[in-house]
């Protein structure tokens, strides 16, 4: 379901072929014969911004990193940490580690360079959990003591949201595309060659699906500042704990390095934190 275009009204024909006319045998079509994709098919149930948001999930969760030695990595673990604490040195995720240092238990996060041969040599230090935590919390809260400067950096950052989404336009795509499709049936019902027209389609409808892609990004983005935004007016006070929640809603990532961390929020914000 999460894959399939008929939710959001297209179809793609020819998934499968016959390849045995008399037994009636179907395999699937992995490019031995041409697909053909079209769009408002039928009524939709799903609308397309959501659709290619959860694709742009689905590839994020298939492949997390790809690591400065090419291996691409796929973090299982469900820990809010997980895939966001990034090594300073050497650009590899930390993994979470339940460390047993002479009798003494805690859980630590250590860079994967020096977990496993990764053709890296890295000296980054080994950071506790509760130290991620209260640099989380002093993030949030160094937001929330100058309300007024990040307010205005997070506008900064929505105007250039917008500025970079007007340079991807879609503009007249639709209109060729139909022109195109048109010119297409005509030429299929008269059994003439299409296979340039079909190449033409498969271009333009490419480049509208990204154009619709950055659009629903920058949507996205757009939202996150926003919310970012009301969340620093309604924050009352300071935090005085730990809260996950606001790692999984708000962090993009942390940085370790080794005097500080970098924070970054999901609005563009970044923040460093001594430590």
């Amino acid at each position: 379901m999460l894959r399939n275009e008929k939710y959001i009204g297209d179809a793609l024909l020819q998934k499968t072929y016959t390849t045995d006319f008399l037994n009636k045998t179907r395999v699937k079509n992995n490019g031995i014969v041409p697909q053909y994709y079209v769009e408002g098919n039928h009524e939709a149930i799903i609308p397309k911004d959501i659709f290619l948001r959860v694709q742009e999930d689905l590839v994020r969760r298939r492949v997390v990193k790809t690591s400065a030695n090419g291996k691409k990595r796929s973090y299982s673990c469900n820990h809010c940490f997980a895939h966001i604490v990034i090594c300073g040195e050497c650009g590899e995720m930390f993994r979470r580690i339940h460390w047993n240092n002479r009798g003494c238990k805690s859980i630590v996060w250590r860079c994967i360079s020096r977990l496993e041969p990764t053709g890296q040599e890295c000296h980054a230090r080994t950071v506790n959990e509760t130290v991620l935590e209260n640099v989380v919390v002093q993030a949030i809260n160094t937001l929330l003591s100058d309300k007024s400067t990040y307010q205005a950096q997070l506008q900064q950052n929505i105007a250039k949201v917008i500025r970079n989404a007007q340079q991807n336009t879609s503009d007249g795509t639709d209109e060729k595309l139909q022109g195109l499709q048109k010119e297409l049936l005509k030429k299929a019902n008269n059994k003439e060659a299409y296979d340039e027209i079909a190449d033409e389609i498969f271009k333009l409808r490419e480049q509208r699906e990204k154009c619709t892609v950055d659009t629903a990004a920058r949507d996205a983005q757009i939202a996150r500042i926003n919310e970012l935004q009301d969340f620093i007016k309604q924050q009352p006070a300071h935090l005085e704990a730990f809260d996950e929640a606001l790692v999984k809603r708000w962090l993009e990532r942390i940085t370790v390095w080794e005097d500080h961390f970098t924070v970054e929020l999901k609005s563009g914000l970044k923040i460093d934190i001594e430590g």
